[in-house]
C-alpha cells in the first residue's frame, strides 16, 4: 500500500513539475527585467502576478482555464486524447511523461527503502533532479533557486550522516563544484570556447553534498557516456548540427540519480 500511495503522489507531485518547469524559467526572465530596468533607473510598466499558482493554468492558444477533472495526471490527457477540450489544440506528451516518470522514481524509492524519513528526503532529491532536467533541456538554465537549495539541503541532512558522513558530504560539495570548474577553464584556455555552464558546477556540488565524494567520478563518468551516447545517436540519425549546444544538466541528474540507486553496489564492482 505504500509503494501504491508513493506512486500516487508522485503522480501529484508531476503534475506540480510541469508547473515549475514551465513558469520559472518566465519567472527568472521577468526578474532579470526588472534588475535590468532597475540598474538603468528606468520603471517597468506593472504587470500581473505570474508565480507557481497564479494565473491558474490555461491552454496556451485559446487561454481556456483548466478545470480540476482537466488536470488528473496522465488520465486527464489520456480522457482529451492529448488535446485542448475547447479549441482542440495539441497538449504536449512531456506533460504525462513527466508524471509518470515522477511516480515511477517514487514508487521504486518506497520499494527501496520503505516507510521513513529517508524516502520522504530521496523525494523531494528526485522531483528536484527531474525539474532540473527538463529546465535545462527547454532553456539551458539551471536555476540557482533549486541548486542552491538542493546544496545547502544535503548538507544539513548529512549532519546525521543520512546518506554519508558529514565530512565526506562537505568534500562532495567542494569537489563536485571545482572537478567541473576546472575542466571549464582548462577547456575555454585550449579552444577560447565555453563548454559548460556554471550551472552544472552547482549542480554536481549539490550531488556530492548528498552523496559524498565517493559518488563524484561515478556520476560524472554515467553522466558523460550517456551524454556522449545520446548526442553521437542524435548527430548520426536525427541531423543535429554538431556546433548546437547540448545541455549537460539532465545526464549529471540521471547520474545522480544511477549513484543514488546503485552507487554503492557499482563501487564494490569497480573496487573489486
Amino acid at each position: 500500500m505504500f509503494i501504491s500511495l508513493a506512486t500516487l503522489l508522485g503522480l501529484l507531485v508531476g503534475s506540480f513539475l510541469n508547473v515549475v518547469i514551465h513558469r520559472l524559467p518566465h519567472m527568472m526572465q521577468r526578474d532579470w527585467r526588472e534588475q535590468c530596468a532597475w540598474i538603468n533607473g528606468n520603471t517597468l510598466e506593472e504587470e500581473p502576478p505570474y508565480n507557481l499558482v497564479l494565473p491558474r493554468s490555461a491552454c496556451p492558444s485559446c487561454k481556456h482555464q483548466i478545470t480540476w477533472f482537466e488536470n488528473i495526471p496522465v488520465l486527464s490527457w489520456l480522457a482529451l486524447r492529448g488535446r485542448c477540450s475547447k479549441c482542440g489544440a495539441p497538449i504536449s506528451k512531456r506533460y504525462p511523461l513527466v508524471e509518470i516518470l515522477t511516480g515511477v522514481l517514487f514508487g521504486y524509492a518506497a520499494w527501496r527503502w520503505g516507510v521513513g524519513m529517508q524516502t520522504v528526503l530521496i523525494w523531494g532529491l528526485l522531483a528536484s533532479l527531474i525539474a532540473l532536467s527538463f529546465i535545462d533541456l527547454d532553456t539551458q538554465l539551471l536555476p540557482d533557486s533549486i541548486t542552491l537549495p538542493l546544496l545547502w539541503v544535503g548538507l544539513l541532512v548529512n549532519l546525521n550522516a543520512v546518506f554519508c558522513p558529514l565530512d565526506e558530504a562537505v568534500i562532495g560539495a567542494v569537489a563536485g563544484y571545482l572537478s567541473l570548474w576546472s575542466i571549464y577553464h582548462l577547456f575555454k584556455i585550449l579552444t577560447g570556447k565555453e563548454g559548460m555552464g556554471f550551472g552544472d558546477f552547482k549542480l554536481l556540488a549539490a550531488l556530492g553534498a548528498w552523496l559524498g565524494w565517493k559518488m563524484i567520478l561515478p556520476i560524472v563518468l554515467a553522466a558523460s557516456f550517456a551524454g556522449a551516447l545520446v548526442g553521437i545517436a542524435m548527430i548520426v540519425f536525427a541531423g543535429r548540427d554538431r556546433a548546437k549546444p547540448m545541455p549537460f544538466g539532465p545526464w549529471l541528474a540521471l547520474g545522480g540519480m544511477i549513484a543514488l540507486f546503485w552507487g554503492e553496489t557499482l563501487l564494490q564492482l569497480w573496487l573489486g
